[in-house]
């Protein structure tokens, strides 16, 4: 009994927004008849446009209930206003029954089809979805290794080699700490992916001015890596964003160390803002060795071809920062993406939506 009532609900939903949608296309179609009637033709097209009504009612509700409704509405209306003799019933006029029909077969019609595609839809996004968070586990199963490891076999080695000099000692211990500490900023990172909602219904947005984020993650990152050159660059006229200012932060914050730990000659990292019609275009440049051209095209997916050299372990940093980077965006309705510069070096940009005052 209570799995037919879920279907039912399924079926039939009542939704006050779909009510409003299907008053005020009723409306609309007799608004319309009611010009065609001044012309001396609603009789004929009536019937059409009613049809018409039927049609976007089953294609912009859920379920059938408002498009079944319509329909019932529809005909009573064409019947009552728009046929001869005008404002009586008479159900049994030629034509009625054809009429009926035509509207409930294109009401259920429609909403089969409206049904199934949204539900294809719905399908599609748990799949992609199932499809990032395998991806995240994959680079989490490998990165919270590697790290694990050399912590502890830096401080097994300094417990048990009583041969070890105070240097070796402190070496060893200072690999450790660096470790440590990458541990804890993928910790961020990954409760930073917790926060995000997939479909961007969860983030806490507030216009927030592009320039300051920037300077916020310029800040941290300067505080991090003292040996790097940042160069923060915006227009005089400030670029207002509707985003959660803490998660971008986060994402230029790991734009900027992938640069520090990837570029290897990089020396200097450009920040820059503008805006780029309806969007704030945010780049991240460096002067470092640049991307390879293979690994471009995955380069966000959480997925790594590692090559076991001995910059593989240093390479495990790249991948799940990328990854939380384009969750990030594309919970807030913008992209990334990564290219080499011509002169040398990467440049990520991101393009986010600009804040607008009717915006609510």
């Amino acid at each position: 009994m209570q799995h037919f009532r879920e279907r039912l609900k399924t079926v039939f939903p009542v939704s006050l927004n779909d009510a409003i949608t299907t008053t005020n296309l009723l409306f609309c179609g007799m608004v319309l008849c009611m010009m065609f009637e001044r012309g001396g033709v609603s009789d004929r097209c009536a019937p059409m446009v009613f049809v018409l009504v039927v049609f976007l009612t089953s294609r912009m509700t859920e379920g059938y209930l408002w498009g079944l409704s319509a329909s019932i509405f529809s005909v009573i209306i064409v019947d009552y206003a728009f046929t001869e003799p005008f404002y009586t019933f008479d159900f049994m006029t030629a034509g009625y029954p054809v009429t009926f029909i035509t509207m409930f077969a294109v009401s259920i019609l429609t909403s089969t089809v409206t049904s199934r595609f949204k539900n294809d839809e719905r399908l599609l996004r748990e799949t992609e979805k199932e499809r990032t968070r395998a991806n995240l586990l994959r680079a989490v199963s490998h990165d919270l290794r590697t790290p694990l490891t050399a912590i502890s076999g830096a401080i097994t080695t300094v417990l048990e080699q009583d041969s070890l000099s105070r240097e070796q000692e402190t070496a060893l211990l200072q690999n450790a700490a660096e470790e440590s500490q990458w541990l804890i900023r993928m910790v961020e990172n990954l409760l930073t992916v917790t926060r995000v909602d997939p479909e961007g219904d969860a983030l806490k947005t507030s216009p927030e001015a592009a320039e300051e984020i920037l300077a916020g993650a310029a800040g941290k990152f300067r505080s991090r890596y003292p040996g790097y050159t940042v160069r923060v660059s915006a227009p005089e006229e400030l670029i207002f964003i509707s985003v959660d200012a803490t998660l971008i932060e986060q994402v230029l914050l790991n734009l900027l160390e992938n640069a520090a730990l990837h570029g290897e000659t990089a020396t200097e990292i450009a920040l820059s803002v503008e805006a780029e019609k309806k969007n704030a275009c945010i780049r991240v440049e460096d002067n470092g060795k640049g991307l390879l051209p293979e690994a471009i095209p995955t380069l966000f997916d959480g997925i790594r071809k590692r090559i076991e050299t001995e910059e593989s372990d240093h390479r495990r940093h790249m991948g799940l920062g990328l990854s939380v980077c384009r969750t990030i965006v594309e919970a807030h309705g913008g992209s990334i993406s990564a290219q080499n510069r011509p002169e040398g070096g990467a440049c990520f940009t991101i393009l986010l939506p600009l804040y607008r005052e009717e915006e609510p």
